[in-house]
């Protein structure tokens, strides 16, 4: 078997070249730039029989058709039996696509696609291959018995050689690949250790040859790096269909899915899932995680809706002021970015006659929250207010809008969206931003009567400025 010459790469940002660098001419890493053979293991094509199919292949690929004379035949996705996991990519997995699901070490990720590769064969009936390099076949039955994903189609490998994973899915024609983890997966014709650029490359580029020619989905398992990229060369995004990072608190139960690239559907759907000792579990309605169980008004409480995707999720902030003893007051806090939160304190002071610079602070959300959107601003300004002068705030009022050095209450894009989720959780009034005339989130907003937006079952109560969303909201000093 002949090798072609040797080339040097970036794991950064994939540039590639014939002469080694100790720092890459293109992104300006130091020490990024690593040798790799470009040689392609061919043995497992041999061995199989499948020269034929490869040149019908090239020789259909170097055909130039056109675009109205190409057929759209109609592709059957092939669901994974997590509604969650189906809409991030798009409704199912699509035939001959590779799939890159990436996350911290114990968030889940093995466990998720697991449980997924015992459902596709249970309500599919086709066999499902699941390779394991990290794990013996003892240990994923283990893992396979705690999730319920025990079935005679599923067929377990342990092994890290590719030349065998290949094998196999010749062998056996699967109706779904799982490879856990690709990093742990090495080519015996290529330099480097099991991990390194290199053989990351190598092994990612011969599983997407053999997914798109055997037209055989495959979904491979990537690590991440401590600064949470995904580990191995930048070219390794690229060449996949679909990323998705799998994310969490691994403190918390709450994991969520997010695509990050999907040639095949959106990339901005989320999927919430609830971690237990069960399996996952996926959370179609993941409301009620992001609000407290208490019905009677608190004090230093207010709701907003956040924007995460497509999906509408409640956030509430919780605000704590207590007098400082100490020279410089402290600020402390979590799910809230805390620059915003200097910002809106000296608003509240200048214009919403809040005097709460030499207090100590304390903003949070409940249950990992984020609300770092600036459509939060109002109800962090609202829930620090309602703590200052210990006005309580009606459980069914919510507060959406973002906040202007000069105290004016700006209009939050999909606005509509928001207050119809904040109905449909029995939310009765809104205190959202009045609209502007010349503002384009206006003009897509007011499509129902004149200038006013409606939203069924709930009171929107419509302000200019701060001090005018806080006599809304019953937080007067």
């Amino acid at each position: 078997m002949a090798k072609s010459g040797t080339q040097y790469v970036c794991t950064e940002c994939g540039w590639s070249g014939v002469k080694w660098f100790g720092r890459c001419p293109q992104c300006g890493e130091w020490g990024t730039i690593e040798e790799f053979h470009e040689a392609r293991p061919n043995s497992y094509n041999s061995a199989s029989g499948n020269g034929s199919v490869r040149t019908k292949a090239a020789a259909s690929a170097g055909v130039a058709t056109p675009i109205t004379k190409v057929g759209s035949e109609h592709v059957t996705r092939i669901a994974t039996g997590f509604e969650e996991f189906d809409r991030v990519l798009g409704g199912g997995i699509i035939p001959g696509s590779v799939i890159l699901v990436a996350g911290e070490p114990g968030i889940g990720k093995s466990t998720l696609l697991l449980e997924s590769a015992g459902r596709v064969a249970k309500e599919h009936k086709g066999d499902v291959l699941y390779v394991s390099g990290e794990e013996s076949q003892s240990q994923v039955r283990m893992r396979a018995t705690r999730v319920d994903a025990v079935t005679e189609e599923l067929l377990l490998a342990s092994t890290t050689d590719l030349a065998t994973v290949l094998g196999l899915i010749e062998q056996e024609q699967p109706r779904l690949v799982i490879v856990d983890s690709a990093q742990t997966i090495s080519s015996q014709d290529v330099d480097g250790i099991p991990g390194g650029s290199t053989q990351v490359r190598e092994v990612a580029s011969a599983l997407i040859d053999m997914a798109k020619t055997r037209d055989i989905p495959v979904m491979l398992v990537g690590h991440v790096t401590k600064d949470g990229s995904i580990a191995g060369p930048r070219t390794l995004e690229h060449l996949v269909d679909v990323v998705c990072q799998f994310e969490g608190d691994p403190q918390t139960a709450l994991r969520m899915l997010r695509a990050v690239k999907n040639r095949f559907g959106p990339t901005d759907e989320v999927g919430c899932f609830d971690m237990s000792g069960e399996g996952i579990e996926e959370v179609t309605d993941p409301a009620g995680l992001f609000l407290s169980t208490d019905d009677a008004p608190v004090e230093g409480t207010c709701v907003t809706f956040t924007l995460d995707g497509h999906r509408s999720l409640p956030i509430e902030v919780q605000a704590l002021v207590t007098n400082s003893v100490l020279p410089t007051p402290r600020r402390a806090v979590n799910g809230i970015d805390a620059n915003r939160l200097a910002m809106l304190v000296a608003v509240l002071y200048r214009h919403g006659h809040v005097p709460i610079l030499a207090n100590d602070l304390y903003v949070s959300t409940i249950a990992g929250g984020v609300a770092k959107e600036p459509a939060c601003d109002l109800a962090i300004a609202a829930a620090l207010a309602s703590a200052a002068v210990n006005a309580t705030i009606p459980r069914d009022t919510c507060a959406i809008g973002e906040i202007s050095l000069t105290g004016q209450v700006r209009p939050a894009p999909r606005l509509e969206q928001r207050l119809r989720e904040a109905a449909r959780l029995g939310f009765t009034t809104a205190v959202v931003p009045k609209p502007r005339r010349s503002s384009a989130a206006h003009n897509t907003q007011s499509r129902n009567k004149g200038n006013t937006l409606h939203v069924p079952n709930i009171k929107l109560v419509e302000v200019d400025s701060l001090r005018q969303a806080l006599n809304a909201l019953g937080i007067q000093r």
